[in-house]
């Protein structure tokens, strides 16, 4: 493996790096103070290509790779996770359809999400009855004539206000027949497609710039060739989205961390106590010791998985092993970097306390770090 960046790689990265820089880190603590869905920010990153990193150029992408993606969302979050999030599930969804649409479903939807045209794409597995146990799911699609019906519930999807398409699944099998996650198929839903309905946003500890909602699905009508992949099929969609999306919460979790790190460094030089700067004391240098081994191995965790992604080969496992690592971690460098701010770490005027809410879902979402060990052992065991 080697970890040498291309050119390309370091572009997208220093063009993150720069923008995020500039624009999106004045602005991170009012997106979460107003809860403000960044909706110009997003069609900023859009036009630098971030929307779309890993999808073809003649779908509209930038076609640079995984890693180079990894890259970009490590500096987006170490600026605002909630920017951070809605441009990971973005990425993940026209990744999805450029994979496994057909032509008129990559035409249709992968430009409008890279060009921003649409504000985000929205990615709806989950169900109220329905986390880590996909094959529990309820949701159905029936066919009608040219058309199929479906009906059920989704929850935790993210941009859900605010998306222009969705990537839909839904039992098109009975559960009889094929049970568990056989069964399921997956439906491209178009945002204000009649009996989609969009749920409350939900209040939540960390994140808040991003939109969280309920879908309800009511009798809502989609075309025949609004199937993404085969019928009976849509699992092995799920599995392989999921794959690549724990690479992109890897990355987050590790920009976010990255922020309370470099956060925690310039406030132990500057803060005094007993006439010396914190940093002086050995209790200190220790956590940002700590802190800096915790990061460099979730980067190279992270960066392996992009790599083996990138090279086209099986990286399952080391998704699993990026995603736990880095975002327990990360929970373990903001928690350290509130406890380093002292007093100061506890109150809105200084980050370190968005930093540890924000953190503390990527243990959760994209398979929490229970589904994560899970994968992580069976291939263990598996020889694999």
């Amino acid at each position: 493996m080697d970890l040498t960046l291309s050119d390309t790689e370091r572009l997208v990265q220093q063009t993150a790096r720069d923008f995020a820089t500039r624009v999106i880190v004045p602005q991170a603590a009012a997106i979460d103070e107003h809860e403000r869905f960044p909706a110009d920010v997003l069609k900023e990153l859009a036009g630098l290509g971030l929307m779309a990193v890993n999808v073809p150029e003649d779908l509209g992408g930038a076609a640079a790779g995984p890693v180079a993606y990894a890259l970009a969302m490590q500096e987006v979050a170490r600026a605002c996770a909630s920017t951070a999030v809605t441009m990971a599930v973005t990425n993940m969804v026209g990744e999805v359809i450029a994979k496994f649409g057909t032509d008129a479903q990559k035409r249709r939807c992968c430009p409008r999400l890279a060009s921003g045209e649409w504000a985000a794409g929205s990615f709806a597995l989950s169900e109220p009855e329905a986390g880590s146990d996909p094959g529990g799911m309820r949701t159905i699609a029936v066919r009608d004539g040219n058309e199929w019906v479906i009906d059920g519930a989704k929850q935790w999807i993210t941009s859900g206000a605010h998306a222009g398409v969705f990537v839909v699944w839904a039992r098109t099998a009975d559960a009889k027949a094929l049970p568990g996650a056989r069964g399921i198929s997956c439906f491209l839903v178009e945002g204000g497609t009649p009996g989609l309905k969009i749920g409350r946003a939900e209040d939540k500890m960390g994140l808040r710039g991003s939109n969280t909602v309920s879908l309800s699905f009511e009798g809502c009508r989609v075309p025949g060739d609004a199937l993404l992949g085969e019928e009976n099929s849509g699992f092995k969609i799920a599995m392989m989205a999921l794959d690549g999306g724990r690479i992109g919460i890897s990355s987050q979790a590790i920009g976010i961390a990255r922020a309370a790190h470099e956060e925690s460094v310039r406030y132990a030089k500057e803060r005094k106590q007993f006439g010396h700067p914190i940093a002086d004391y050995q209790a200190m240098q220790w956590k940002l010791a700590d802190m800096q081994v915790d990061l460099d191995a979730a980067h190279l965790l992270c960066m392996r998985a992009a790599w083996l992604k990138g090279a086209g080969t099986p990286f399952t496992r080391e998704a699993s092993m990026a995603k736990v690592f880095a975002s327990e971690a990360a929970v373990r460098i903001c928690n350290d970097a509130v406890q380093i701010h002292g007093g100061y770490g506890y109150i809105r005027e200084f980050p370190a306390e968005r930093h540890l809410r924000d953190a503390r879902v990527t243990m959760i979402y994209e398979g929490t770090s229970e589904v994560q060990r899970i994968v992580i052992a069976r291939s263990t065991l598996a020889g694999g």
